[in-house]
């Protein structure tokens, strides 16, 4: 017995000494990633808890750790611009995935407008001409919020080498970064994850396939577990301070009213804020949902009467590791569903 435990000691940590060196950018991607390459090795997360995605600039150490990669998964510049150049640059010869581009990735365009309208429809999606050959996701009504979805979503053979590579730099500003928000997309780069690490690493390919798989069906229960929370807010109207939620919204069939800073997180002009208030007033809305990092003054120019509901749609709070992302799933239809109770 002692001599099988130091055998697997030994094959344990060969394996951890062997694994590629992996960089991500977000809690919920490091979480996936971790998920695929548990008993392998552990990803290096490039952007700290409660940093801002969109204008992070690196420190030396996370920059050290980009220029040893191997592998970087990260959403890509359509959600952290500043790291682009760094990601070229620094990444050498790693392979850089970028999971907005990755192949099936649901695109959601971007809602400039202070008040949405009732979900658009969101049946633009053949706008994007990388995807033409997803047709379930053409019509948004019908099939995106069937709750069965298809395996094809995360067949892991259809994710060739070429996809790992895709679209590096181009420019995405039209559609709403927050792509991590729809499970299915995380289905979906479980995946290209695991596809990716397996050309990387052949010795451990069937660890990160069956990972993937294990993955996959947290995501499902985490989903599952989400409907069941949010039954107790059907017909319940909130708004947002930050356009961060739309792909949440539309995977759940929630309904928010408007947003006082767009997808972006810029600053909201006092005529946004005027409309919002207004349209709040009018349709009757008690809840606003928030993000941690809030400031008070907003939810009082708006009305100040207002219930808040804080949702990170980052999961800084989570512990980290493989179960975050599908903890992030299920505490964030909490906090919704618990949205002006």
């Amino acid at each position: 017995m002692l001599r099988l435990s130091l055998t697997l000691s030994l094959l344990g940590s060969a394996a951890w000494a062997d694994a590629p060196k992996v960089v991500t950018d977000i809690s919920p991607v490091t979480s996936l990633v971790a998920q695929v390459m548990k008993g392998v090795g552990e990803p290096f997360q490039l952007l700290p808890a409660g940093s801002n995605p969109h204008d992070h600039a690196l420190r030396p150490s996370e920059a050290q750790a980009l220029d040893q990669a191997n592998v970087v998964f990260w959403i890509g510049d359509a959600l952290s611009p500043n790291l682009d150049k760094a990601v070229d640059t620094m990444a050498g010869d790693a392979t850089v995935v970028s999971l907005f581009d990755a192949e099936g990735t649901l695109h959601l365009a971007s809602r400039d407008s202070v008040i949405f309208e009732a979900h658009d429809d969101h049946d633009d999606h053949d706008d994007h001409d990388d995807h033409d050959d997803h047709d379930d996701h053409d019509d948004h009504d019908e099939e995106h919020h069937n709750e069965d979805h298809g395996d094809n979503h995360h067949d892991e053979d259809t994710h060739e080498d070429e996809h790992h590579e895709a679209g590096h730099g181009h420019d995405h500003g039209a559609d709403d970064p927050h792509v991590w928000l729809d499970p299915e997309n995380a289905k979906i780069w479980l995946g290209v994850i695991a596809e990716t690490l397996a050309t990387q690493d052949t010795v451990n390919a069937d660890v990160y396939r069956a990972n993937a798989a294990e993955g996959q069906a947290k995501v499902d229960q985490a989903s599952e577990t989400a409907r069941d929370l949010l039954g107790a807010a059907e017909g319940q109207t909130f708004a947002v301070l930050h356009d961060a939620f739309q792909y949440f919204e539309s995977r759940f069939d929630l309904t928010a009213l408007g947003a006082l800073s767009d997808s972006d997180a810029t600053s909201p002009s006092p005529a946004r804020m005027a409309a919002l208030r207004d349209a709040i007033t009018e349709a009757g809305v008690t809840c606003v949902i928030a993000e941690p990092q809030f400031d008070p003054r907003l939810i009082e120019a708006l009305g100040g009467t207002l219930s808040v509901t804080e949702v990170d749609p980052l999961g800084t709070e989570l512990a980290a590791g493989p179960g975050l992302y599908p903890e992030l799933v299920v505490e964030t239809a909490r906090r919704i569903a618990g949205c002006g109770q």
